[in-house]
C-alpha cells in the first residue's frame, strides 16, 4: 500500500477494510511471479526503433505480456510521469530527467545505465554544403537545427559546441531528436546535431559527419521501474530484460548504441 499508516489497534471493520485494500493491491497485474498484462514504457524518442524491437522480443519471451510505448523528449516524459501519467518504466536519453523523478520519489530502486550515445552532424545526402566539422556550423548563411536546451540531445549539443569553442544561433530548437533530424531530411536546414543512432535508423536521406568534440558530450541512458507502476512485476522484468538479455544487448549494438 502506498499510504503510510499510523500504528493503532484495528477494529473489526478496519481490519476488513485493510484486508480488502491489500487484496486489491495484490490483484494488480504482475504484482508477483512471471510478468503478465500490459507493460507501459515511457522512452526517449531516440530509442524508438530499438525499443520497438526489444518490446517485440520481450513479448516473445513472456507470453501474455503486451508492451505499450510512449516515445518523446525525455524532459517531457519526466514531466508527464511526475504529473501522474500511468507508466511502468522510464528510459531517458540522459541522467537529468531521470534524476528529477528520483528526487521526487517516483522511481523504484536505483536507475541503471543500459546504453550510451553520442552526437554527429546530420547533413542532407551528399553533404552539399561540404561540412567537415563542428566549426563549419558557424559559417555565415548556414542554417542549423538543434534540440531544445532542456532536452538531453540539446544539452549534449551545448556541451559539444562549448568544447569546440563554437558559437552559433540555431535556426530552430526542436523538442526531440527525431524532430531535429526531420528538419534536415525535409531540406529546411543545412545541418543538425543529432544522435548517431538516429542516422543509423534513417532511410538514407541523411548523412553523418563525425567530429572529435562528440567524445566530450556522450549521454548515458538510464532505465528504471517506477514507484507507482500499475504493473510492478512487468516493470521489473522489462528493466531486467533491457539490461541483461542477450537479444537486447545485440539490438542496442546493432542500432549504434555504445556499451555503458
Amino acid at each position: 500500500m502506498t499510504a503510510r499508516l499510523k500504528a493503532f489497534a484495528l477494529t473489526p471493520l478496519a481490519a476488513v477494510l485493510l484486508a480488502a485494500c491489500a487484496s486489491a493491491e495484490d490483484s494488480r497485474p504482475g504484482t508477483g511471479g512471471a510478468p503478465t498484462g500490459t507493460v507501459t514504457v515511457f522512452a526517449a524518442a531516440s530509442l524508438t526503433e530499438v525499443f520497438t524491437r526489444i518490446g517485440d522480443d520481450f513479448e516473445t519471451a513472456y507470453s501474455g505480456t503486451t508492451v505499450v510505448f510512449n516515445f518523446g523528449a525525455s524532459s517531457t516524459l519526466a514531466e508527464q510521469i511526475g504529473a501522474g501519467a500511468p507508466a511502468d518504466v522510464f528510459a531517458a536519453a540522459g541522467p537529468e530527467p531521470m534524476r528529477r523523478l528520483v528526487d521526487a520519489g517516483a522511481v523504484a530502486g536505483e536507475p541503471e545505465v543500459f546504453a550510451r550515445n553520442s552526437l554527429v552532424i546530420a547533413v542532407p545526402e551528399g553533404n552539399p554544403q561540404r561540412i567537415g566539422g563542428l566549426a563549419d556550423l558557424a559559417r555565415p548563411g548556414l542554417t542549423v537545427a538543434l534540440c531544445a536546451p532542456q532536452v538531453p540531445c540539446g544539452a549534449a549539443a551545448a556541451t559539444a559546441l562549448a568544447a569546440g569553442g563554437v558559437s552559433l544561433t540555431p535556426a530552430t530548437l526542436e523538442q526531440d531528436v527525431k524532430a531535429t533530424l526531420t528538419k534536415v531530411r525535409l531540406g529546411e536546414v543545412d545541418a543538425a546535431l543529432v544522435y548517431r543512432t538516429d542516422i543509423a535508423a534513417d532511410d538514407g536521406e541523411v548523412d553523418a559527419v563525425e567530429f572529435p568534440e562528440s567524445t566530450r558530450a556522450v549521454n548515458d541512458y538510464p532505465v528504471a521501474a517506477l514507484a507507482e507502476a500499475p504493473n510492478p512485476a512487468g516493470a521489473r522484468a522489462f528493466v531486467a530484460f533491457v539490461r541483461s538479455a542477450e537479444a537486447s544487448r545485440a539490438a542496442l549494438a546493432a542500432a549504434g548504441f555504445q556499451t555503458p
